[in-house]
């Protein structure tokens, strides 16, 4: 396991890695979840191996930190995860980033372009206010502090065993400042900065979650828009095959 301070007042983001080449894949989960859980499948498999693998997990979530002082935007999240790989010695990474982890590795990419070579985003969320179906809209329903006091139990048994089993591990101040964050969304904003990227871009959108907005827009911007087939949300663990093709630039 790996730290580096992501708030000037001493506060640890973690991450684990496994050896090998470069580029490095730098993989971040969603929301209220961790990176191994998501991810650590997908790396080991044959068609990925050989790459150095950093599995990182964002403020407040998993085995990283979670300072009370902490604001937990997107902006901040992001600069967090650029604390990741300047610690790691990394330029031109791919960052496999699902959900809000694909927000925060938007605006990293806007924030800190030497950082990114390569975005494969599943599920992202690119604009404000997403729909009132999305996780973050259980949790930013509850003024802070309810959701500190009781909010989050009850959100928990919402949520279903897969992603309460996560979940459960964030701090909930941390998670609800993460939700109203990416509820707020960026300047620019993130679909905004997926449109101008030049760089290679894919996005994973699962078969059962519906037709992405403005999906022309984004393949008219050369985004790769992919549709997974029985996949939801989840699409590395609902379509394991599908998703480890993407990411080797195969699917």
């Amino acid at each position: 396991m790996r730290q580096a301070e992501f708030d000037g007042r001493g506060s640890r983001i973690r991450w684990t890695e496994t050896p090998g080449e470069e580029p490095a894949r730098v993989y971040v989960h969603g929301l209220g979840s961790v990176s191994t859980v998501y991810h650590a499948h997908i790396a080991a498999r044959p068609e990925l191996a050989g790459r150095r693998s950093l599995f990182v997990d964002l403020p407040g979530h998993g085995i990283s930190d979670r300072p009370e002082h902490f604001g937990y935007t997107l902006e901040e999240h992001a600069d967090a995860l650029a604390a990741v790989l300047d610690t790691a010695r990394l330029t031109g990474a791919e960052l496999i980033a699902h959900s809000m982890g694909g927000s925060v590795a938007l605006v990293l990419a806007h924030r800190r372009p030497d950082l990114v070579s390569r975005l494969v985003l599943t599920e992202a969320n690119l604009d404000a206010a997403p729909p009132a179906t999305a996780g973050s809209t259980w949790i930013d329903a509850y003024a802070e502090e309810d959701f500190v006091a009781g909010g989050h139990a009850r959100v928990l048994e919402k949520a279903g065993p897969l992603w309460a089993a996560t979940m459960r591990l964030a701090d909930p101040r941390a998670l609800h400042r993460s939700a109203v964050g990416l509820r707020r969304g960026s300047a620019p904003m993130m679909r905004a900065i997926l449109e101008d990227l030049p760089i290679d871009r894919v996005y994973l959108q699962g078969e059962l979650s519906g037709e992405l907005e403005g999906r022309k827009t984004l393949e008219a911007s050369g985004v790769r828009v992919v549709t997974v087939p029985g996949a939801g949300h989840n699409v590395m663990l609902d379509n394991p095959d599908a998703f480890a093709a993407a990411v080797a630039g195969r699917g």
